[in-house]
């Protein structure tokens, strides 16, 4: 009796065929990147257990693809790494300018700051605000021992603040005869000078003073003929090295 070769729907797939779509399940798979957790479940819905041949060859195939895949995720990693250090580096240096940036602002206000004190201390002013003056620089007369003024006055009502003209220390405060309540101070050229005729002292020996600094007010005591303020510039502390006051002010940068 014969037999015929069964065909239809009851004939099985070949090797090659199930082999062929073993392969491109594995790649759909690897693609999608489930390759880890489906490839064995996917292997196993054939009809029929894969053979060695077919089991190593298809291993082969997902050893590859995993390959390929994490060595693409690896790069990714790195680059992604690599990105990120970059970010943090740039980061960084726009930190580190903006901190250079605020200190040297930080410096220039601090110098401007510096020469701005430097200029005030090395500057000079009127002993009294506004005034002017009334009695000038050797003018004769028998009011003075000496037969002429050593100073000048400036004009000032009594209680009128009185300031140091520049910077230096008080080397005298107090009583001084004629001068009346007197203050004297050494700058800090090494020139003095002189306040007289004070109705009070607010400064003592020893104190540093700066421009513009209250030192008293003025008044009308010791020989005097009414309130105002006796000013002189002199070489040294002692009576009788007075110099131009007047020049002296304006070689000093003061309008009198």
């Amino acid at each position: 009796m014969a037999f015929t070769r069964a065909t239809g729907k009851h004939r099985g797939p070949s090797r090659l065929a199930r082999r062929g779509v073993g392969i491109a399940g594995i790649a759909t798979l690897a693609t999608t990147g489930v390759i880890g957790t489906l490839a064995s479940p996917a292997l196993a819905a054939d009809t029929e257990a894969p053979s060695l041949e077919d089991t190593g060859l298809n291993q082969t195939v997902v050893a590859d693809v995993l390959a390929d895949t994490v060595s693409a995720q690896a790069a990714a990693q790195e680059r992604e790494a690599v990105e990120a250090a970059a970010r943090e580096k740039a980061a960084a240096e726009a930190r580190r300018k903006a901190e250079a940036r605020a200190k040297e602002a930080r410096l220039a206000k601090e110098r401007a700051a510096r020469e701005a004190e430097r200029k005030r201390l090395a500057s000079f002013q009127l002993p009294v605000a506004g005034s002017y003056v009334s009695t000038g620089y050797k003018t004769g007369g028998s009011l003075w021992s000496s037969g002429s003024h050593s100073g000048v006055d400036f004009h000032a009502s009594s209680g009128t603040k009185v300031v140091s003209v520049g910077s230096g220390t008080v080397v005298e405060a107090g009583w001084g005869g004629a001068y009346g309540n007197n203050i004297v101070i050494r700058m800090y050229d090494g020139t003095y000078t002189q306040y007289g005729h004070l109705s009070a002292i607010s400064v003592s020996v020893g104190q540093t003073v700066t421009p513009g600094q209250k030192i008293g007010l003025s008044g009308s005591t010791g020989n005097s003929t009414g309130p105002h303020l006796h000013f002189e510039a002199r070489s040294t502390a002692e009576y009788g090295s007075d110099i131009n006051p007047i020049a002296y002010l304006r070689a000093r940068g003061v309008n009198v």
